[in-house]
């Protein structure tokens, strides 16, 4: 049996989720993954800051030492703002690949923390040379997804954020399937369990918002890797691990 019929016939097998269950687990598993969660997003954001500095440092200074010219006849210059807007573009693709891949990268010490088990936090696992290259082709997908969603209205989006979602957690413990088999899981995992996904992300979400803000707001930085865990736990729960590559890829990190 092939690794994507198996991880296919364990979805369409699933067991029916506890939504508490799930939602208790994960608050249990940010107790001990929250450090990892915050290192993750400064990781993003340190990782963004040329790219944000490329993008909008030529904007700022036309701004200041010459602002008529972002007007032309008393309309926005389309020919410098357009530009701007495909760099926008292009460089929210470079920010989905990075957020994909150290996304990934947590999930895979979610497991290690859940199961009690030693080994480094390699933050960047999903940047080396075997892995790159899917990553990248990944996020790639992801990204075209949620822009055609996005422009065919809001329903769309709403839809293709909890598959979208579910990829990142597939491809996270399955990196040796395909792109398009890791797509295609986490459509038909979307589908078996979008309501219960779709809710857990909301609520995790919202939580992590309302406890952050109120630790000064800068706890908004501690907490929003919540919104990650249901999609763990869900994933653990439909499809499993593997024990023998557990023990492989624990003997690995401890290497």
């Amino acid at each position: 049996m092939s690794a994507l019929t198996s991880l296919l016939e364990k979805v369409e097998n699933a067991k029916e989720l506890d939504f508490g269950d799930i939602f208790s687990r994960s608050i249990e598993l940010f107790k001990k993954v929250w450090l990892q969660g915050l290192v993750i997003l400064l990781l993003t954001m340190a990782m963004m800051i040329p790219f944000y500095i490329i993008m909008y440092l030529p904007l700022i200074a036309v701004g200041v030492f010459d602002p008529d010219t972002l007007q032309q006849g008393g309309e926005p210059n389309l020919a410098i703002l357009v530009p701007f807007y495909l760099l926008m573009i292009v460089f929210t693709f470079f920010a989905v690949i990075i957020s994909f891949a150290l996304k990934s990268a947590f999930y895979r010490i979610c497991k290690f923390k859940d199961f009690n088990e030693a080994s480094k936090d390699d933050y960047f696992y999903f940047f080396k040379k075997p892995y790159l290259g899917k990553t990248i082709k990944l996020a790639s997908m992801t990204f075209g997804i949620t822009l055609i969603a996005t422009l065919l209205c809001i329903f769309p989006v709403i839809y293709v954020v909890v598959p979208v979602a579910l990829m990142n957690v597939i491809y996270a413990f399955n990196p040796e399937i395909s792109a398009s088999d890791v797509v295609n899981i986490g459509f038909k995992l979307g589908n078996k369990k979008w309501l219960i996904t779709f809710g857990l992300m909301i609520v995790a979400g919202f939580l992590a918002q309302i406890v952050g803000m109120i630790m000064c707001f800068v706890g908004v930085f501690v907490t929003a890797a919540f919104g990650y865990l249901p999609a763990y736990f869900i994933y653990k729960d439909v499809i499993g691990f593997d024990e023998q590559n557990l023990i492989d890829e624990i003997g690995a990190a401890v290497e």
